[in-house]
């Protein structure tokens, strides 16, 4: 028979959310177990900058997920390493004359938020983590079975181990095995989009600034990356799936042309570019992020479209407040598992979510519109917009997670 181990919270999934979570839990008094698929070493990150050394993958950091960040120990390693913060950010409509520039100053802030790659992220989490006496790294390992048991929940992974918790987080992203297994129900519908992502080379500095372009087939943002005088940018392209295939058959110098056309070659030309990957855009969320014993946190609970990049925000969001019901229920006497100090964190954090995936569906479907009275009425809000600094300043304050 094989041999049960005990604990107190085990977190499937060892990404920047399950990881960042076991963070927070860390030092609480409590038995913590992450179960993650690849292995969880330490890596050295590459100190060249060009475009071969870059990590494709960057999110974007608000000063609330910074704040966070430095609590669990974590930010000294990002702020150890290349990032870029990045002070203004412009957002302009492709069918029209609307355009609104944000700028940290109106907020007297040094950022408006930091862009960083993912894996510098997830090295900055995992070395304090490997570090944590009460924390024990399960990786390489995949998830077998999990299954409601009257002791908790019971985890069976691929290697015959079988773990017992008392709570079970699905940290597992947007396909959550976890949540499939538990049987949570979701609400999910395909975009019929997909994103390119890419490390591009400009002619001109990006001026420590986020640039975003609504055309008419999908958002197209240039996020800015340190070093080489400004010149380098992550993209994310996202446009219609019938479009992704010749593009991304293009050669490289006909591929950095139409992305410079696309973006109206507001930085100069595009003069190189790395690998593209591309990923498709689907909505989801669950219904439910809790059951006893069982909860949803980050992608596995919610997945929205990256027009904001506001997703990785959303998800160390649920990592803060999970983690302090959980704490405040061992200061309690209470099981984490428990549903209603579950139920706490799901009235926290759902209608935040849902306000956000609302917000950007919105949007969304705004800038498709093609009708000419929408897009007259989307570029006269645009610059209304652009005038009313009250309003730019709540919509600042929402983005970078400082609204009451």
């Amino acid at each position: 028979m094989a041999e049960t181990q005990r604990y107190d919270v085990v977190i499937v999934g060892g990404g920047i959310a399950g990881s960042a979570l076991a963070l927070a839990l860390s030092g609480q008094g409590l038995s913590l177990a992450v179960v993650e698929a690849r292995a969880l070493a330490e890596e050295t990150l590459p100190e060249d900058i060009g475009l071969p050394h870059f990590d494709p993958r960057v999110v974007a950091l608000n000063p609330q997920s910074q704040a966070l960040l430095q609590g669990w120990g974590a930010w000294s390693g990002v702020a150890g390493y290349r990032h870029c913060a990045y002070r203004h950010m412009t957002v302009w409509d492709a069918d029209g004359t609307g355009r609104i520039d944000f700028d940290c100053r109106e907020l007297a802030t040094g950022a408006l938020g930091h862009i960083v790659e993912n894996r510098a992220l997830l090295q900055s989490l995992l070395r304090p983590l490997q570090r944590c006496a009460d924390v024990r790294l399960l990786a390489p390992e995949r998830l077998h079975s999990c299954e409601r048991v009257a002791s908790g929940t019971q985890v069976t992974l691929d290697s015959g181990l079988v773990l017992e918790a008392s709570l079970l987080v699905a940290a597992d992203g947007g396909e959550s095995r976890v949540r499939q297994l538990m049987g949570f129900r979701t609400r999910e519908w395909d975009y019929g989009q997909h994103a390119i992502v890419a490390t591009v080379r400009l002619e001109h500095d990006h001026a420590a600034t986020a640039w975003q372009r609504f055309l008419p087939t999908g958002p197209l943002a240039f996020l800015p990356l340190p070093g080489a005088q400004g010149h380098y940018c992550s993209i994310v392209w996202s446009l219609q799936s019938d479009g992704l295939g010749p593009l991304m058959e293009l050669p490289d110098a006909a591929f950095c042309e139409a992305l410079g056309a696309a973006f109206e070659h507001r930085l100069g030309a595009v003069t190189g570019c790395s690998r593209r990957f591309a990923f498709a855009l689907r909505q989801r969320h669950a219904v439910d992020y809790v059951q006893t014993g069982v909860a949803l946190i980050a992608d596995a609970a919610h997945t929205i479209h990256p027009l904001a990049g506001q997703g990785i925000n959303l998800g160390l969001q649920d990592v803060a407040v999970l983690a302090q019901e959980v704490i405040r229920a061992g200061q309690r006497g209470m099981s984490p598992g428990r549903i209603e100090v579950l139920q706490r964190y799901q009235r926290r954090r759902k209608s935040d979510n849902l306000l956000m995936m609302a917000a950007m569906e919105g949007f969304k479907r705004l800038f498709e519109q093609r009708a000419l009275s929408v897009r007259w009425l989307r570029n006269a809000g645009m610059r209304g917009v652009e005038r009313a600094a009250p309003v730019k300043r709540m919509l600042m304050q929402r983005a970078m997670g400082l609204a009451d």
